[in-house]
């Protein structure tokens, strides 16, 4: 694939939803796959196993560019590039380059899988996926799920979570968000910005249906209005009124939902932050986030980091991580701020 179909591939992946793109990890220029494969075979071969130079290769390809050296690898050494990454890795390291060889929307939808699998349920997970991401990525993910899983998301989703927590996420997953328009429809926001307020604080109770509605299939532009707008009705605040009103993995969608809403790159940047606090790291979530937005906006996440903490997320990283695990987060972090 050269460097204008992955560039296009990239362009067609983002076309449809409306947010610029601020990746971490760009097409290398020069780039040369079998030299590539051929560097990866040494490193796997080699005594001990060189991770620093599958660190290096791979955190500075993009996902298309990653398939076509497998695709030169399995040539070469007559194997599964996977299969040999899996056995000569272990640990953290092993999951983020395994994460690596999957596109985004694959991964994104393992991570949802593996959230469901067996024993209960990591709702925290299933709350930062799928209301972090947008109706083109929701819809990919969909597709996905069903390829990799033979199994509906939908009808995962519905068998491991209950009441208004699980119709909010079939809500989220059935994509039905609008698209921004070109029009600022003042009425419709002063319309929607009551309906929130009468389907809650108001009244005693809450009328989650009309939430979850407002919620899930407006644009965000509008969103941001209608939050604006509810001030002038409600003594709380939108976030205010979600503390107020519900509790539980309920709250905690809607209130993710409202800081996505109004900046997603900050809502990723205090989600690692977060799971930075302490002595290690939540390796997780960090895996999570590093892997699933350096082809996205990893670079914006990376500016609201600094603003928030004052600390680059590349020192971050430096503070609580360590090995090869940290080396492959620089890696696909991309540089300090």
């Amino acid at each position: 694939m050269s460097l204008v179909s992955e560039f296009l591939g990239q362009l067609s992946l983002n076309f449809g939803s409306s947010e610029p793109t601020c990746p971490t990890v760009v097409p290398v220029s020069d780039f040369d796959p079998d030299k590539d494969a051929a560097r990866i075979e040494t490193a796997i071969k080699t005594k001990g196993v060189d991770e620093q130079t599958i660190i290096q290769v791979l955190t500075k390809r993009t996902y298309g560019q990653r398939r076509e050296i497998a695709f030169a690898y399995e040539k070469r050494a007559k194997k599964d590039m996977i299969s040999a990454l899996k056995g000569a890795l272990s640990g953290p390291l092993e999951t983020v380059i395994l994460g690596l060889m999957k596109s985004t929307s694959q991964f994104d939808a393992t991570e949802i899988r593996d959230s469901m699998k067996g024993l209960g349920t990591d709702e925290e997970s299933l709350i930062e996926i799928l209301c972090s991401r947008s109706n083109a990525e929701l819809v990919e993910i969909k597709k996905v799920y069903k390829e990799l899983f033979k199994k509906d998301l939908e009808k995962d989703v519905a068998g491991d979570t209950s009441g208004d927590f699980a119709k909010l996420l079939l809500a989220l997953v059935e994509a039905k968000r609008a698209e921004p328009g070109s029009v600022v429809d003042y009425e419709k926001i002063d319309e929607d910005a009551r309906a929130l307020y009468e389907a809650g604080v108001k009244r005693k109770g809450t009328d989650v249906k009309t939430w979850i509605t407002i919620f899930t299939e407006r644009s965000v532009p509008h969103l941001q209005k209608v939050f604006e707008r509810y001030k002038s009705y409600s003594p709380y605040d939108m976030q205010e009124s979600i503390r107020k009103e519900v509790k539980g993995d309920l709250e905690k969608s809607f209130l993710t939902l409202v800081d996505c809403f109004e900046n997603k790159q900050v809502y990723f940047a205090k989600r690692l932050s977060d799971a930075m606090k302490s002595k290690g790291a939540k390796e997780k979530v960090v895996t999570r986030i590093i892997v699933s937005r350096c082809e996205v906006d990893l670079k914006k996440i990376r500016t609201e980091f600094k603003a928030i903490t004052g600390k680059s997320l590349y020192q971050t990283i430096t503070e609580h991580t360590k090995g090869d695990y940290q080396k492959v987060l620089l890696g696909l972090c991309g540089g300090d701020d």
